[in-house]
């Protein structure tokens, strides 16, 4: 055989390959690659999802922290009717307060566009449609929608959508107006029109959806813990805990289920807040306690990373070996329950999400406190920082012992 026979041969085998597994791409296919539109869930619920939380740190979580550190200074204001003639005559801390808590939708908006690669025109105009989404509340289509309240389209939906809306809608309204943007000579109407009006018609039919699930969320959420405070509050800080360690946003989900609209309009608040209190203890939990865990391995460096910075940087290690996962987990359903039935614990809206991320779950639970008692201060420092850290660090030394946990498990790339 020949070299020219050979050389035939080896570029017959990758040609007859691609015969038997490519595919053509369809014009379809090849005009959402060339709009970079990707439908994926990584698209969706990692990195818009991811964009989403940012803005919500920017804007509605600046806003507590400010707004807290206002009434300790300067006394309660509620600036919930808050306008801006009013506004000069208050301190800039409740100013800043009212005005960042007002751009939370427009924030999500643009934030959700910018990570899903849409134009300038698509990210301005997603601004708008986020604070629509963000606002808007569905009277309901019945005569008497107020006997048909948390039925979506016929009954009174007493909330707005909130964050979990602006996100469905947003993305809806940004991949469309990606499709036609820059396809016209006129793009400068077409496009944020677009946008626009596909904002409007899904804010219509999707937030009233959206809503429904999470007032009924709520409500199972506040009557089982009402019911059952120990068992719930151990779930919901493993849960919340869990989703806090995963690449998606704990603090998102949180602001939307445990919102103050969402609580003031529930049959149990109390229940609520409660609820909401073990699951920013259960994150506190996972960020605690996989700094204690893996601290002979990443010593300060990987302690504060963790500790004040996030959990989900255990991830890679968690798909190597999950069991690394149980000793936090563990922690979080304890001090779940003590927070529900011991030092009941209260927190509202994605202050529940953040565990001791730049110790803002710490700070949620102060505002959310009727009283700064022995007891709070108590409930916050052992259940927040001692136990999660002790008590994972003693089943980490178990599971050690056991096998299950080997040395370099938890080693962080720092």
């Amino acid at each position: 055989m020949d070299d020219a026979t050979k050389q035939e041969e080896v570029t017959a085998v990758p040609a007859s390959t691609g015969e038997k597994t490519g595919k053509p791409e369809s014009k379809f296919g090849a005009f959402l690659k060339r709009k970079q539109i990707e439908i994926s869930p990584k698209r969706y619920f990692i990195d818009a999802m991811g964009s989403m939380a940012l803005a919500l740190f920017a804007t509605l979580l600046m806003s507590s922290i400010l707004g807290t550190l206002g009434d300790l200074i300067f006394g309660d204001v509620n600036v919930s009717t808050i306008n801006f003639q009013q506004a000069i005559h208050l301190d800039f801390l409740h100013v800043i307060e009212a005005f960042a808590s007002k751009a939370t939708g427009m924030a999500i908006g643009a934030a959700i566009a910018y990570s899903l690669k849409g134009s300038p025109l698509v990210i301005f105009a997603s601004a708008a449609v986020g604070a629509l989404a963000n606002d808007v509340k569905f009277g309901g289509l019945a005569a008497n929608s107020a006997e048909y309240i948390g039925i979506p389209f016929v009954g009174d939906m007493r909330f707005a959508a909130g964050p979990a809306g602006v996100f469905f809608v947003v993305i809806i309204a940004v991949e469309i107006g990606k499709m036609v943007s820059k396809e016209t000579k006129v793009d400068i109407l077409v496009t944020p029109l677009t946008v626009l009006v596909v904002g409007y018609v899904a804010s219509w039919v999707i937030c009233p959806i959206i809503s429904f699930v999470m007032y009924w969320i709520a409500k199972f959420i506040a009557v089982a813990t009402a019911f059952v405070p120990l068992l719930m509050g151990a779930v919901i800080a493993v849960v919340v805990g869990m989703i806090l360690t995963l690449p998606i946003s704990s603090a998102a989900i949180c602001a939307s289920i445990f919102a103050q609209a969402m609580i003031d309009g529930s049959s149990h608040p109390e229940s609520l807040y409660l609820a909401a209190g073990a699951a920013c203890v259960g994150c506190c939990c996972q960020m605690v306690g996989f700094a204690a865990t893996s601290f002979r391995e990443n010593k300060w460096g990987g302690l504060v990373a963790q500790g004040i910075g996030t959990s989900m940087l255990q991830m890679g290690n968690i798909c190597k070996n999950p069991r690394i996962w149980i000793a936090p987990t563990l922690a979080g359903a304890i001090c779940g329950a003590l927070s529900t039935t011991v030092f009941r614990l209260k927190c509202v809206g994605l202050f529940a999400g953040m565990g001791t991320c730049g110790l803002v779950g710490p700070i949620g639970l102060f505002a959310a406190a009727d009283t700064h008692d022995v007891r709070f201060w108590l409930g916050l420092v052992l259940l927040c920082f001692v136990l999660p850290a002790a008590l994972s660090f003693g089943f980490d030394y178990l599971f050690r012992r056991i096998g299950w946990v080997k040395d370099g498990d938890q080693k962080l790339a720092l």
